[in-house]
């Protein structure tokens, strides 16, 4: 069974009673939910963790959508749950597909020296047939390349060749379903990233419980998607109190009172409309993930329609999904170019930036410090000296990334009063007692 909001025990423990063991977990956390909460409850249940450390995507997410609220008030809510210390994933790598984004996340956790386990939920909830799975992606059989290569040429997405290749070379129609589940294959990419980086960092899976990834059913077990929808009607806010801790519920209401919630990426519409009629076909065409002329239908919707919902449905395609569109449109916006997400991704996350940490994070911490070789920005001045610092133009514009992305989305903010830029110079960790 398994127990919620007020009902929650305390899973930390002293970190020197125990043989060190510090769990890791990769998130959004939009919001936290009691989803959230399980599958930190069940993977203590499975080891003696002294930790655990959570890397969460900032203010936009990996489908290329604005958070519902602020990275700050998240991080509140996961370390009142039961997380230790929050640190935000570089937006170079959380709005990304799902591979780059469980790439850049796994590489930051190797970089803190200290997390030896990694937990992720999943529909299938058995390791073993996921790591088979796994396996396929890692590698990469003749036969396989071949199976992809003729499903691309049919004009469909990565994504969609990459599942049809791999369905093709199953044996067992078990694993070819578990294809079919977002959790699963998010879960895939988790495996295949440690298996390529050769991580010592442990998986465990969890499985997923309650209503489906994209369900709008309400109750104990809701989906991050029907919280959202319920959230932006006013109506029926009264039956978020059971699918959310109430602490993770109280954070939300204060952020809604204080006019920093609930966030809609309808608010750049005018913005992306208007960057885009001022842009070129050849300016758009060194923006990551325009390819192959995208850039020209891209221009000719933006002067068809008035509206970001009628130009994402004339840019999609079997190729091209609404989240790739999504992300595409947000990389234009910030003006985030191929040849830098090279530079990026060959260079992997160079900064720790601290968004929040509980007592027992703050212990944490101070052994993070000792054992990596990467800044630690645990204050707004160090988010600013680091931003400063000409001396390493790659990281100063990963992190010019994230500071420029938490700017365009305080514009966002309900409430003007709340939508001051410089606020990652500002604003300092939250700190849980």
């Amino acid at each position: 069974m398994v127990i919620f909001a007020k009902y929650a025990y305390d899973i930390r423990i002293p970190i020197k009673e125990l043989v060190m063991a510090v769990l890791g977990i990769i998130a959004e956390f939009n919001p936290f939910h009691n989803g959230h909460l399980h599958l930190i409850q069940r993977a203590h249940q499975q080891e003696h963790f002294s930790a655990t450390v959570i890397v969460m995507s900032g203010n936009f997410l990996q489908r290329g959508e604005a958070a519902l609220c602020n990275k700050w008030s998240r991080t509140a809510m996961a370390l009142k749950a039961g997380a230790d210390l929050v640190i935000e994933l570089p937006f170079c790598f959380a709005v990304r597909s799902a591979y780059y984004f469980a790439r850049g996340a796994i590489q930051l956790l190797q970089r803190t020296g200290v997390v030896s386990h990694l937990a992720f939920g999943s529909e299938s909830g058995n390791l073993e047939e996921l790591q088979n799975l796994a396996d396929y992606l890692v590698d990469e059989s003749p036969a396989y390349q071949e199976c992809l290569r003729k499903h691309l040429a049919t004009g469909i997405s990565f994504a969609s060749a990459r599942s049809l290749a791999l369905q093709s070379l199953l044996p067992d129609p078990k694993l070819k379903h578990l294809l079919l589940m977002p959790n699963n294959i998010l879960a895939l990419e988790y495996l295949h990233v440690l298996a390529e980086e050769q991580s010592a960092i442990k998986p465990i899976t969890i499985m997923r419980q309650g209503t489906g990834y994209h369900s709008t059913e309400l109750g104990p077990l809701a989906s991050a998607s029907a919280i959202r929808s319920c959230l932006l009607d006013k109506a029926d806010r009264e039956y978020l109190v059971e699918t959310m801790p109430l602490t993770s519920l109280h954070r939300l209401e204060h952020e809604i009172l204080a006019g920093r919630a609930p966030i809609s990426m309808n608010a750049l519409e005018q913005s992306i409309l208007l960057k885009l009629r001022c842009s070129s076909a050849q300016e758009l065409a060194e923006i990551y993930e325009v390819t192959e002329g995208l850039e020209n239908r891209i221009l000719q919707g933006a002067n068809l329609y008035g509206t970001l919902e009628e130009l994402k449905h004339y840019i999609k395609s079997k190729r091209y999904s609404l989240a790739r569109i999504n992300r595409t449109l947000l990389y234009i916006l910030l003006d985030v170019q191929a040849r830098q997400i090279a530079a990026f991704d060959e260079l992997g996350p160079n900064y720790l930036h601290i968004l929040g940490f509980s007592t027992q994070g703050q212990k944490i911490l101070q052994e993070i410090k000792d054992k990596t070789n990467l800044p630690v920005l645990n204050r707004g001045s160090n988010v600013k000296k680091l931003h400063q610092d000409k001396s390493d133009p790659l990281t100063q514009a990963m992190l010019d990334l994230d500071i420029r992305s938490t700017d365009i989305y305080t514009l966002l903010y309900p409430n003007p009063r709340e939508r001051r830029g410089g606020q990652d110079f500002t604003t300092s960790p939250v700190r849980i007692p």
